[in-house]
């Protein structure tokens, strides 16, 4: 396992941004824990954020939120928790095909995904490992 130390590269999740992404050790609080970083996509400087330390909450509309708070579930374990008790098959991500809430899908690049919640009649929400998006479907 290589050390961590300034100049090296870690994931972090950058505020700005507002996603899990490359950054530079800038700094270091002691030996073993990042102080500061660089965010290699915008250049932002800020303090390390573990990735799987970001968590999901509710907003008063009933979508989901990213927040840092210990006392709300990640997204990571929300999505696997989602996806282990799932009771229909996975199913690959078209735009055209029409889903329904509980449905496992896989997509291209964002991988499997839980579908949280129906937005309208051509939208839906699906919560994937480590963010949720909004996509399309029945078009």
């Amino acid at each position: 396992m290589s050390k961590i130390g300034v100049g090296k590269e870690v994931l972090s999740y950058c505020n700005k941004c507002k996603l899990t992404l490359a950054h530079i050790i800038v700094t270091m609080k002691t030996v073993s824990t990042i102080g500061k970083v660089e965010c290699k996509t915008c250049k932002a400087t800020h303090a390390y954020k573990d990735p799987s330390a970001v968590k999901a909450t509710k907003t008063k509309t009933g979508g989901l939120k990213r927040k840092a708070s210990k006392k709300t579930e990640s997204i990571s374990d929300m999505w696997l928790e989602l996806v282990s008790k799932a009771t229909s098959q996975s199913q690959k991500y078209s735009p055209r095909t029409e889903f329904k809430q509980g449905d496992v899908i896989d997509h291209p690049k964002f991988g499997p995904g839980f579908i949280d919640k129906l937005i309208d009649n051509d939208k839906i929400q699906v919560i994937f490992r480590h963010e949720i998006k909004t996509l399309i479907h029945n078009k």
